[in-house]
């Protein structure tokens, strides 16, 4: 635990407005404030209110939530929204542009409350010149793990252009910089859909842009990662950034905390089917709140979940635009699985006996929550870095992919029944549902990522206020990259 000096440190903490980037910002907020420091946790009023976990009572006098308004600067593209589950995902580049009218709020809020440090995202590319002037210490915060954060190289080359890379073909192979041997990249199919929207300048800056001023600005680049599975990378990412990095562990969840939100009492109903199953013959598929599969996508998905003749729970999300599900497919599943479109209490889930599988987008949370309760992960990666987690999940043998089409990712119900088959309970799929298994030894342990937290506070101890007296370095670097 950390000393009692620590209680002197406030640190305000500010995600992106992404439920996958407000979760874990909000659980490492928990647990610095739960060693002793204040916590400023910042975000919109409406976000605030939809965390899925409240502030513990041991926590009320040193975790404050802190609401900003959003300003609404294209209030006809994005209405009412304020997190990207809100908007459809070629819409998010709008929310980029209001999110940075936030800028001016969250100064006048650093200039009243003084803090020591602020733990930042990838989005405000503004705030290391706003921390530089007010003599404020900056940790950037990545959500992803080590692997995805080397692979798109150092944040200077970013913001300078200078990445070798030029075509969405140049992104199927591990980049040049990689020491070891590594099958970390991108599918073809994966980068032209991530090509197609991360260079647009809605907003005036591209998402390239974003992450590499953002990094380049920090005196610590935290990462969602630890040494028992990551070490290579995370050594590498130190040689790329030239920065310190601070693992900060996995951020365990469990079900007690994840759940706090069942204000539906969904779990009772839930656990009811679940209890009903046999051991490990369940398979629990969930793409996350920001996958919208297209028509073809959905419909091979259920056509290959109902020809595997496995039982399933389908943690299906709806939105306005969302595709539709096979006519008659859930008449026809009555019996082998379920559709349950509401919230779904996903830790709880994968930690009941009867799951032996898990069909996930692979976002690094999601993948996090099976892998620490031993589920094999079949995984369908989407977004973002999504196919390199998957990629470098392959390689420790915990999960396979489902098979695509590599020009243009379409799906096949055949392959998708085939896959679930010998993943779940054919010989093939063994060796992975063993390998999944060694991770709890690892992925849970509350004893071990506590300890890279206890790090990170006296990291915070040791550094505050350090570029106060490197103020006028960090103003000549900001103003050649800003």
């Amino acid at each position: 635990m950390a000393d009692q000096s620590s209680k002197l440190i406030h640190v305000v903490v500010f995600p992106w407005l992404a439920f996958g980037h407000i979760i874990p910002y909000f659980e490492l907020s928990k647990l610095i404030a739960l060693r002793g420091l204040r916590v400023s946790f910042v975000s919109t009023s409406r976000n605030i209110d939809r965390l899925p976990t409240k502030v513990p009572p041991n926590l009320a006098t040193l975790l404050s939530l802190i609401r900003l308004t959003l300003p609404r600067t294209d209030n006809d593209v994005i209405g009412d929204a304020e997190a990207t589950i809100d908007v459809p995902y070629d819409k998010v580049q709008h929310l980029k542009k209001a999110f940075d009218g936030l800028q001016i709020e969250l100064t006048r809020f650093l200039e009243a409350s003084s803090p020591d440090w602020v733990i930042y995202d990838f989005a405000p590319y503004w705030l290391p010149p706003i921390a530089a002037k007010l003599g404020i210490s900056l940790a950037y915060f990545s959500i992803f793990n080590a692997s995805s954060g080397s692979f798109f190289g150092s944040s200077i080359t970013i913001v300078n252009g200078g990445d070798y890379r030029r075509t969405p073909e140049d992104f199927i192979v591990p980049p040049k910089w990689v020491p070891f041997p590594s099958t970390v990249a991108y599918r073809l199919h994966e980068i032209k859909r991530m090509h197609n929207t991360v260079d647009e300048k809605i907003s005036g800056v591209s998402d390239w842009f974003r992450f590499g001023a953002a990094a380049i600005g920090c005196d610590a680049f935290l990462v969602r990662s630890c040494r028992e599975i990551e070490s290579d990378w995370l050594d590498l990412m130190q040689e790329l950034h030239q920065k310190p990095i601070v693992p900060v562990g996995l951020l365990p969840s469990t079900a007690q905390d994840s759940d706090e939100q069942d204000d539906d009492h969904a779990w009772p109903t839930i656990s009811e089917w679940l209890d009903k199953q046999n051991k490990g013959s369940v398979v629990y598929v969930a793409l996350g709140s920001e996958v919208n599969p297209s028509q073809d996508e959905l419909t091979e998905l259920a056509l290959g979940f109902e020809h595997s003749g496995l039982a399933f729970f389908w943690a299906l999300r709806k939105s306005h635009d969302s595709a539709e599900l096979p006519d008659g497919f859930e008449q026809r599943t009555k019996g082998q699985g379920v559709v349950w479109t509401r919230w779904a209490p996903q830790v709880r889930i994968l930690s009941h006996d009867s799951v032996g599988g898990f069909v996930t987008h692979c976002g690094w949370s999601s993948a996090i929550e099976g892998l620490q309760f031993g589920r094999p992960l079949l995984m369908l990666p989407f977004l973002g870095d999504q196919g390199l987690i998957a990629r470098v999940l392959a390689e420790k043998k915990v999960g396979i992919e489902i098979p695509r089409d590599e020009e243009d990712g379409s799906l096949a119900r055949n392959s998708v029944a085939e896959s679930l088959r010998q993943f779940v309970v054919g010989d093939e799929g063994a060796i992975y549902r063993e390998k999944a298994k060694e991770m709890t030894a690892i992925f849970p342990d509350q004893d071990l990522h506590g300890r890279y937290i206890d790090n990170l506070v006296e990291y915070f101890q040791k550094h505050r206020r350090f570029h106060k007296d490197q103020s006028s370095v960090m103003r000549s670097v900001n103003a050649s990259v800003y």
